[in-house]
């Protein structure tokens, strides 16, 4: 396998890397097990490659598992030359990549690419424990289709009122400089804009006495009593000092860019993904393209998703 030293700086580099099954095999195995190949079902180390199938055989249990078990990738019938490349796209396309691009690019069909981009932005959800501190924004927005564009049935059963009435909300909270001295974010699609949705979001993503910056938005009095809230009053300016959620509105400029502009029509029962997917852009930004791509790649196993649950089908089977 090639060292991860001459690892691609850009997409056709890294189409031409992953253009060999056995080159993309070892560089998976190699980030999946570091220390030798390990069978999923037992433990056992050191099992036995079988040349002409591509795949291991475990000495204790017998099992016979590719490097595809566990993973994003399992089940797929396509293969790692078209996946790894896919990954590549998605990870690191600032504003996203459509699943017709990455059907025309890859050779497959536009529903195959469309399940495929799904799985890799579950392993680009990127979970964690570190609670966000100092300067903390909060602002929220609202997703979806403008009602002058939209059918007439559609905007009938749609749109019940003015502002967001009819579209999704997303919360964001954005550490301003944070460890590594960037400013990252969370994202979460709320059922409302609310204060019994809105509250146990900063709860949980912020560290208590924290200073904490909104909009007048009446959701958020109340968080004074374990935040040091700040308000900024966007009917007379955008900006009191630090006081702001600049920050935060440039982030729902990008959000809305790749929306409407790449993905065009996001169902609000998938939103989540696609929010996951840009934060994951963004909180990486300063790093190069490589990186990220091994990043998210670090992150594909124990993450398995059916097309049944994808599409919400499991329920009703």
């Amino acid at each position: 396998m090639k060292t991860q030293g001459a690892l691609p700086k850009t997409l056709i580099e890294a189409v031409r890397y992953f253009s060999d099954q056995d080159v993309c095999r070892g560089f998976v195995a190699a980030l999946r097990w570091p220390q030798g190949p390990v069978c999923p079902a037992c433990g056992v180390v050191e099992p036995l490659f079988l040349q002409t199938r591509k795949l291991w055989k475990c000495r204790a249990c017998k099992k016979q598992f590719s490097v595809k078990v566990g993973t994003i990738f399992e089940d797929s019938p396509i293969g790692l030359d078209k996946w790894l490349p896919a990954l590549w796209m998605i990870v690191n396309a600032k504003n996203g990549v459509s699943s017709y691009e990455i059907a025309r690019s890859l050779g497959v069909t536009q529903k195959t690419a469309w399940f495929m981009m799904h799985r890799i932005r579950l392993a680009m959800q990127t979970g964690t424990f570190r609670k966000m501190g100092g300067d903390v924004e909060i602002d929220e927005t609202f997703i979806g289709g403008k009602a002058r564009y939209m059918h007439k049935i559609d905007r009938a059963r749609k749109i019940k009122g003015t502002g967001g009435m009819g579209k999704a909300a997303v919360m964001g909270l954005l550490e301003r400089h944070g460890p590594d001295g960037h400013s990252r974010v969370v994202l979460k699609h709320v059922p409302n804009v609310r204060r019994h949705h809105l509250a146990p979001e900063i709860i949980q993503h912020v560290e208590p006495g924290s200073e904490v910056f909104t909009d007048k938005l009446r959701s958020y009095d109340k968080i004074g009593q374990d935040y040091i809230h700040k308000v900024i009053d966007h009917a007379e300016s955008y900006a009191e000092g630090k006081v702001h959620t600049n920050g935060l509105e440039n982030f729902w400029s990008l959000l809305k860019r790749s929306v409407k502009g790449t993905y065009v029509s996001v169902e609000p029962f998938h939103l989540f993904r696609y929010l996951d997917e840009q934060a994951l852009r963004f909180n990486t930004r300063k790093i190069k393209d490589a990186e990220r791509f091994v990043r998210v790649l670090t992150s594909i196993v124990g993450k398995r998703l059916t097309y049944q649950h994808l599409i919400g089908a499991e329920a009703t089977t």
